[in-house]
């Protein structure tokens, strides 16, 4: 209790920093608009009865659950789905579901907010999409009776470390949720080490494994190579973040100085920062064209950045390699995911800071799909390799194919799951 009452102390007084960033407007992101009373709990009521609340904090984690919401509503077409968000980037995510789900905005962390928004929804059952624990949340949740269900759920050593330093708020984290399904074997041993049931612990396997690629993303991304050319080496930097840029700007310089038809596709991560990478890139003197505006692309084009939301994939699907970003800038990120590149069968490279995929990234490694770079000159010289030996980009690509395949099916065993918890 005491811990809980010092922690909604804290998170008040950060609160109106953590308001700020969420009403903020900027350019590129889309804005809460007249939807921000949703962060108070203050909703608009939902078109179906007892839903089943699903959520996912962002786009990433978005994209992560929509295979699996399909596959639910095709075995189960009469359960509601109330899918919430907390970024305005996941909301409009969300929207490419369509009628499956309705959304909503999730409540900050203060019991008040989340009791008032559990009123109005009346859900049967949570799902939380990977980590994304609020304390407060959990709590006013479990008190009401409902089940909770963490999938897709992964806790690295260091945030393992990092939990043992608040021991007495993880417990009523873990005292809270009913089961946590987890990516790995090492996941779940560290969450019964921080001393959760075991018997609510099991192992899912990653329902990013269970990625289907729609054959309209085939196409799309087979038509924008088309038009950025045919003939030509074209790679892709995937959410880069801040401090990034510049140096896959400095590779790119590396690579045209063999390669002068070379294509970088720069896709940042956070759309807020579109207009300054591309005022870096012109400052930097390349040629440089933006998706959004819909800018002609000729053998002169050096930069093509990625600025458009939910279009990952067709630009991932028409590059010839990728390079994950949030992996070489120390430990601030700790990478981005590998797996959309696998299944579509790209070889990839990842810096050196990967920890929040650990396992998935080792896992790709040791098949040979993808190649840990030490630095971005390691990165540099991998890329000119591979441009140079489509053998081994062929082998890469059959490997990354495999592992995917190969750990299909945790769709099916977290709906049985999630299911379960709702009966």
């Amino acid at each position: 209790m005491l811990a809980r009452l010092i922690y909604t102390l804290l998170l008040f007084l950060v609160s109106p920093v953590l308001l700020w960033v969420l009403y903020r407007k900027h350019p590129n992101k889309p804005a809460i608009s007249h939807r921000w009373k949703e962060y108070w709990g203050f909703t608009p009521a939902l078109c179906g009865n007892h839903p089943l609340w699903i959520h996912a904090v962002s786009v990433g984690e978005v994209i992560a659950i929509s295979p699996l919401i399909r596959e639910l509503k095709r075995q189960e077409p009469s359960i509601s789905i109330l899918l919430t968000t907390t970024t305005t980037t996941g909301a409009e995510q969300a929207k490419r579901l369509g009628d499956l789900v309705e959304h909503r905005y999730m409540p900050i962390d203060f019991s008040h907010c989340v009791k008032r928004f559990v009123l109005k929804m009346q859900p049967k059952a949570m799902v939380i999409v990977e980590t994304e624990l609020w304390p407060n949340t959990l709590h006013t949740v479990s008190k009401a009776r409902i089940p909770i269900t963490v999938i897709n759920a992964r806790l690295s050593e260091n945030s393992a470390k990092g939990y043992r330093k608040i021991k007495p708020l993880f417990d009523i984290i873990s005292h809270s949720v009913n089961q946590i399904l987890c990516l790995h074997t090492d996941d779940a041993k560290r969450f019964i080490g921080l001393g959760v049931d075991e018997r609510k612990v099991s192992i899912s396997g990653s329902i990013k494994y269970d990625l289907i690629i729609s054959p309209d993303v085939i196409v799309a991304g087979s038509t924008l190579r088309s038009s950025l050319g045919l003939n030509r080496p074209v790679w892709i930097a995937a959410s880069t973040h801040k401090g990034e840029d510049e140096q896959m700007l400095s590779i790119h310089r590396n690579i045209a100085d063999e390669h002068p038809d070379a294509l970088l596709i720069l896709v940042p991560r956070h759309p807020e920062r579109f207009n300054d990478v591309e005022a870096n890139c012109k400052q930097q003197g390349f040629i440089t064209a933006r998706r959004s505006n819909n800018q002609a692309v000729d053998k002169h084009t050096q930069v093509y950045l990625g600025d458009t939301m939910g279009e990952l994939l067709i630009m991932l699907q028409c590059a010839d390699i990728t390079v994950i970003g949030g992996s070489l800038i120390g430990d601030k990120v700790g990478g981005h995911n590998l797996l959309e590149p696998a299944a579509l069968g790209k070889p990839s490279l990842i810096g050196p800071s990967y920890f929040n995929f650990t396992d998935i990234t080792r896992q790709l490694a040791t098949a040979g799909a993808t190649k840990i770079c030490d630095d971005k000159s390691d990165i540099s010289a991998t890329l000119l390799q591979l441009f140079s030996d489509k053998q081994k980009c062929n082998e890469m690509s059959k490997a990354a194919l495999s592992v995917v395949n190969a750990n299909r099916g945790a769709i099916n065993y977290t709906i049985k799951h999630i299911l379960k918890s709702m009966n």
